[in-house]
């Protein structure tokens, strides 16, 4: 089950959130963890086992660096490697049968493990709130009610954001549900909706055809276009996601942090990151790039610590080289900053460094999306020819009117002109008169992208999950 699909959206959710307002405090809980417990087995009872297993582990393993606080370092390692363990067998199997076999020439037989929805995200939570009890910087959780809901809370189980058990510890316990929160959400879950539904659904068609062609075929301007589709195609599908995530919190009572702030506007790859899926890049640094020293080690050292978390940013998304080409290729650029480039780049013309940001990231995604490096090569070397090379007429060809619009949507909202415009009319609307006008057309906004969404599901099967990659 998925948030875009009219099962999640005209019966699960409804059903869940009804029942939640009608229970009291204590029930919550119980009522939301067998609610997502529900939802995650829908698309398979045997993925709900490893998800009980894991909730079960890491509530043992809580309760043991409580129990035993001179052992705490042994415990945590344990821990953590177990669900490490766990990871790597259900994702990473056949990924290193394969590269022993041809480096080795041995004939491994590749397990085929059907890999496990969202086992990345609820893995690095549990991860998290193992390292938090271990650095004092939470309680151990008791009830195994409230760790199950932290770890499984179906918002953010199968697509993020990574949340942090101490930023949410106290919200298990005590947290506040009114109206007001409650129509923010809802808000926020149409925005989200109408940015995975109307844009990032519209522009996948295009990728996936283009990048579905055979390299030594596909021209320097379906290169391009390809390209740019699965640009927004993955933002606007993560950033939604994050949005409805965000929004179902609030309904019920949670307050998940912000997961994207307009990545495209970075102004260095350094920038991006500290924009793009805020929740993961902000685990890395607390939970792998500060113990390796961060920055107060060597320069040397640094610029090595660098690149250790980026390819392992990379790996994190999914058992091939080219994510791991990816993660390192951003790396790459990250250190080149450190060294200087960073410097310069404060010192030019302010669209020079927002171009290269977003040239540096655009190429990267060749990477992260084609299904091989040969084929992540031959593309790029297409987009190298894309100057002398460009067929307006071919671009158009790709360029319907329901493309185009989501092309025009995409970058408008990635460049933050809708939030300007926003914030601009809701400074502006301290007279009755104006106050009125605002909310009118905020509500019917709205509902225009709720109906067009809802549309859009009824008449299209065409509603990709990437994070099945994941």
């Amino acid at each position: 089950m998925v948030f875009s699909s009219t099962v999640f959206i005209f019966c699960f959710l409804p059903l869940t959130l009804l029942v939640s307002l009608l229970l009291p405090r204590k029930g919550q809980n119980i009522w939301l963890l067998l609610a997502s417990l529900t939802f995650y087995a829908w698309g398979g009872v045997s993925y709900s086992l490893i998800l009980i297993g894991s909730l079960l582990l890491n509530y043992g393993f809580g309760l043991l660096l409580n129990k035993f606080p001179h052992s705490q370092k042994k415990v945590l390692a344990l821990g953590v490697g177990i669900n490490l363990l766990v990871l790597v067998i259900f994702k990473y199997a056949d990924f290193f049968a394969e590269n022993i076999n041809t480096l080795a020439g041995t004939q491994l037989p590749l397990p085929h493990i059907k890999l496990p929805i969202g086992i990345s995200f609820f893995t690095f939570q549990a991860i998290s709130y193992l390292v938090d009890v271990y650095r004092k910087e939470t309680k151990v959780q008791k009830s195994l009610i409230d760790l199950s809901l932290y770890i499984s809370l179906f918002p953010q189980l199968i697509a993020g954001p990574i949340v942090r058990y101490h930023d949410i510890a106290q919200q298990l316990k005590n947290r506040v549900r009114n109206w007001q929160h409650f129509a923010s959400g809802v808000e926020r879950f149409v925005i989200g909706l109408g940015k995975k539904v109307l844009i990032a659904n519209t522009l996948a068609v295009v990728a996936d055809d283009i990048f579905e062609t055979n390299p030594d075929i596909m021209t320097p301007t379906m290169a391009l276009v390809g390209t740019l589709a699965y640009t927004f195609q993955i933002y606007f599908d993560f950033a939604g996601y994050s949005d409805m995530a965000i929004g179902l919190g609030r309904m019920f009572g949670f307050e998940f942090l912000e997961n994207f702030n307009f990545p495209y506007i970075s102004k260095s790859i350094q920038e991006f990151w500290r924009r793009w899926h805020i929740s993961l890049s902000t685990w890395f640094r607390d939970y792998l790039y500060i113990p390796l020293g961060g920055n107060r080690v060597g320069n040397s050292r640094l610029y090595i610590n660098l690149l250790i978390v980026f390819l392992c940013t990379g790996f994190w998304h999914g058992p091939s080289w080219n994510f791991v080409i990816w993660g390192l290729f951003h790396g790459f650029f990250l250190v080149a900053e450190r060294i200087g480039l960073a410097r310069v780049l404060k010192k030019v013309w302010l669209p020079i460094p927002q171009l290269y940001t977003f040239i540096i990231v655009v190429v990267g995604w060749v990477f992260f999306r084609a299904e091989t490096l040969p084929a992540a090569l031959a593309i790029i070397g297409k987009l190298g020819n894309v100057f002398t090379h460009f067929n307006w007429l071919e671009a158009a060809s790709y360029l319907q009117t329901d493309v185009l619009l989501a092309f025009i949507a995409s970058l408008l909202a990635s460049l933050g002109w809708f939030q300007k415009l926003h914030d601009y009319l809701a400074a502006n609307k301290n007279e009755s008169r104006a106050m009125l006008g605002f909310v009118s057309a905020k509500y019917a906004f709205l509902l225009v992208v709720l109906f067009l969404s809802m549309s859009f599901l009824s008449a299209n099967t065409y509603n990709p999950f990437i994070y099945f990659r994941f």
